[in-house]
This record gives structure tokens, sequence and C-alpha cells, in this order.
């Protein structure tokens, strides 16, 4: 029996998926300790029911998801609308240091995962595929570089890099919170972030929802991702490096932004976020439904293996080296739980791990605009250099 969902019918479906999880967090105590989102606790189940329809030929389900990306450029879109370049400014040690930070973790992914790989008697070039191509890459690089990989004997490569990803997807949203956690418990962090009411007498107004100005937000929005789709085009064309669509719409949000500021245009940044933040836990339900849990039972014992490492790697280097070097306070451990998620799978993961622990744990201002910005542009430039030297050093 083959169940077909329409487009509306998808978008419901992704609501019910939010829903459910939310209700299970709340319900399960350990996955609220630990901030795992409610999209990736229902997408989860959601995909287990698919796949055991599947393997018992019972039911099959094909949904139309073309609003998967478009809420997904729309979060980013609104994402580069926090980038005020003054606050850029404000952070710019920090910023480079964890630009550096990233950057040299792309080295780390790759050597291990090619060393697992010869050490269990793989091609050393499916060690990059379960390396950065789709641990930091996602399931883009591992379908872009694939058939690279099997050009030069791989076997199966774009496969790997797929499965890989998935896997990385998924453990990208389980690793950052547990991270997080223990840090703050270790250290006892706290947010120290004060409203700007607190700072001023309590004088300072606060920005209200209304009809009229949530419509213009939401035009602001649209106008600035459309901008970013053809920022894209010019990105792409200029350099010559394969760009993920939605890294033009950050930069839309960010030119709309910078551009206000310099005309002390009027925004309503709480809109802006409430925007953002449906898109993206739309788009996380709509991605872990279409999960496809068939490639990661599939993976042989050996990528399994590689790829759990893989996960223990990134724990340990967000907890050595993004947490101390971003300077071991509560944005900190924030940033580690970030950059687990990016680190692993997609940076919407690690904007979700971060929100997870926001919402309870309170904000972390600095943590929510430098993470994914610098990881955004410093990972999608330079990690298709990354695994071309590694590509050449394996061949």
């Amino acid at each position: 029996m083959v169940i077909q969902f329409d487009l509306v019918q998808t978008v419901g479906l992704a609501v019910l998926v939010y829903v459910l999880g939310m209700i299970i967090r709340n319900h399960i105590p350990v996955l609220k300790k630990y901030f795992i989102p409610a999209p990736v606790i229902g997408g989860l189940i959601f995909s287990v029911l698919i796949f055991i329809g599947v393997q018992t030929q019972t039911f099959t389900v094909k949904m139309t998801n073309p609003l998967q990306d478009f809420f997904m450029n729309l979060f980013f879109c609104t994402t580069g609308f926090t980038c005020s370049l003054s606050i850029i400014k404000k952070s710019g040690k920090q910023g480079a240091i964890l630009a550096v930070g990233a950057v040299l973790f792309l080295f780390v992914q790759n050597a291990v995962g090619v060393g697992l790989a010869d050490l269990f008697g793989l091609n050393k070039l499916l060690g990059i595929a379960m390396g950065s191509i789709s641990m930091s890459g996602g399931v883009g690089s591992g379908a872009a570089f694939g058939p690279t990989l099997e050009a030069l004997g791989a076997d199966g490569g774009t496969t790997v890099g797929v499965a890989s990803a998935t896997f990385g997807l998924l453990m990208g949203s389980l690793v950052g919170g547990p991270v997080a956690e223990r840090l703050i418990k270790k250290y006892n962090l706290k947010s120290t972030f004060t409203d700007a009411r607190e700072t001023n007498g309590g004088q300072t107004p606060v920005q209200t929802l209304s009809d009229k100005h949530f419509f213009i937000s939401v035009l602001e929005v649209l106008g600035a991702t459309a901008v970013g789709s053809y920022i894209y085009l010019i990105l792409t064309r200029l350099t010559g490096v394969t760009f993920p669509y939605y890294v033009g719409c950050l930069f839309g949000g960010m030119l709309f932004r910078n551009i206000m500021d310099h005309y002390q245009l009027n925004l309503n940044m709480k809109e802006v976020d409430l925007i953002g933040n449906c898109s993206l836990n739309l788009f996380l339900s709509l991605a872990l439904m279409n999960l496809n849990m068939a490639k990661l039972i599939s993976l042989a014992g050996p990528m399994v293996v590689i790829l759990l490492i893989q996960a223990v790697v990134m724990a340990i280097w967000a907890t050595a080296v993004t947490f101390k070097s971003m300077g071991s306070d509560y944005d900190a451990a924030v940033m580690a739980a970030g950059h687990c998620g990016v680190g692993l799978g997609q940076t919407p993961n690690a904007v979700a791990n971060m929100q997870a622990i926001i919402e309870a744990k309170g904000p972390a201002p600095k943590a929510w605009f430098i993470l994914p910005v610098i990881t955004v542009v410093f990972i999608n430039i330079c990690n298709p250099l990354v695994i071309t030297l590694f590509i050449n050093l394996c061949k």
C-alpha cells in the first residue's frame, strides 16, 4: 500500500511530528535534560515507522516536500539578520579563533577517517567520504564528491558519503546537548545576558508584535531571501566554489540588516526571530521525516565504528578546544554544542542544539551571533579545498 501526501498534507504531517516530539520530550526527563530537539524526536519515530512499513512490505509513504529547502533558506536568511557588523566587530577576535578551530577540525576529521579506513582494510578514499565530506559537508557534499571518489577506485563512494552524512545528521543533534549539559553542570555555568530594560532603569520599550509590523517583517525576510539567491549565484561564479544555496540567503539577510542599521530603519528583531524559529522547526521536522533509516542500518560494521569514533572525536574537540578557546563560559558551552551540530550534521543541527539549550538555560547572544556565521562561511569555503587535498594525497 502506498500512502501519498500532497504538499499541504506533508506540511501538516511535519506539524504533527513536531508536536509529537515536543510531547514526548516533556514527558521523558532524560530527553529534556540533554536538550534533544523536539523535531529530532518526532522525526526519528516517524522515520522508524516508515522503515518498518517498507521492510515488512506493508506500506510505503510518499511525501511532496519542496518546502523543506524553502524553510531552510528562510531560516538562514533570518540568521543573517542577526549579523550586525557592529556585533561582529565586537567579537572579531573570538570569531577569528573559532574560524581557525573549525577549519583545523576539518583536517582532524579526514585524518581520523583515512586512518581508521586503512586500519580496517578499506579504501582510504572511503575514509574521506566518512570524514569532512559527510560530517562537516553534509548530504549534498557526499553526493557531490561521491562520483569523484568512485572514479578514483573507491567503489560505493557516493553511497558511503550520503549514508555517513545521514548518520551525522542524527548524531549532530544527539551529541551537542549532552556535551553542553556536562560543561554547564561541571563548571556551574549560567547565562549572564541582561535584558536591555534592566540596564536602562526599565525605560527601554519592549518590541511587541502587531499585524501590520509582522507583515512588514515577513516581507523583509522574503525580500532578503530573494536577494540572497542572486548572491549565491555571484559567489559560485566568482569563486568557482560550490556553495550551498542557503549561504547566499544568509548573506542576503546580513545585507538587509546592515543597510537598515546604516540608514537607521526600523527593524523588529523579535518578529524576525519568530519567523526564523518557525522555519527552523518546520525544516528539521521535514528533514528528519525523510531520514533514510535503511541507509543507516545498511552501513557495514567498520563504517559504523568509524562514524561513532568521529562522533566521539567531535565531542572531545568541542569540549577541549571549542569550549576552552571561546572562553570557558556559558556562551562557550552553547558554542560547543553548536559546533557538534555543524561538525557532524549541518548548520540547522547546530542552531537547533543551541536553541534547545537557550530555551532551557537562558540567552547566549555571543554564541547565537558568532557560531552560525563563522562556521557557515569558513567551513563551506575551506572544506572543498581540504577534501581536494586529502583526495590527492590518498588517490
